[in-house]
């Protein structure tokens, strides 16, 4: 059986510490949530996190999960704040659209053409399609 060689960064050093026995109940509590097998190792990865903590070198190991978890939130709210929107929007088009209906007397192969027209628009404008526009295009 071959045993890895150790270097010095292999080996672990023994120091003395000193915790409050309401900080080592809470290690104990947290250890299997980290996936940590002994005090130890817990310590070690705390330790690890928290010098990249002061030092913010390592600030994308440990801010990564709020800063997307922050990130998700807010792109939830904005979310649902523009399917509100939409819907509302949708709801004052289709009103408009009734009463144009009702007042402007189109055949059907006009109508489809202009949806054909409208669409190569909208494509060609990225949506960016504007009264005037259609204004021009009506008078000319």
């Amino acid at each position: 059986m071959q045993t890895k060689k150790q270097t010095p960064e292999t080996v672990k050093e023994r120091i003395p510490v000193y915790f409050y026995p309401q900080t080592i109940r809470q290690v104990e509590k947290t250890m299997e949530l980290a996936n940590c097998k002994s005090r130890s190792e817990f310590l070690d990865q705390a330790a690890v996190f928290y010098a990249g903590y002061v030092a913010a070198q390592n600030s994308e190991e440990f801010l990564s999960p709020t800063l997307a978890a922050s990130l998700r939130a807010a792109l939830n709210d904005s979310e649902g704040r523009t399917a509100r929107l939409l819907f509302k929007l949708s709801v004052e088009m289709s009103m408009m659209m009734h009463v144009i209906a009702a007042t402007a007397e189109i055949d059907e192969d006009t109508l489809r053409k202009l949806r054909g027209k409208c669409v190569s628009d909208v494509k060609k404008t990225r949506g960016a399609v504007s009264f005037d526009d259609a204004v021009h295009f009506q008078n000319h």
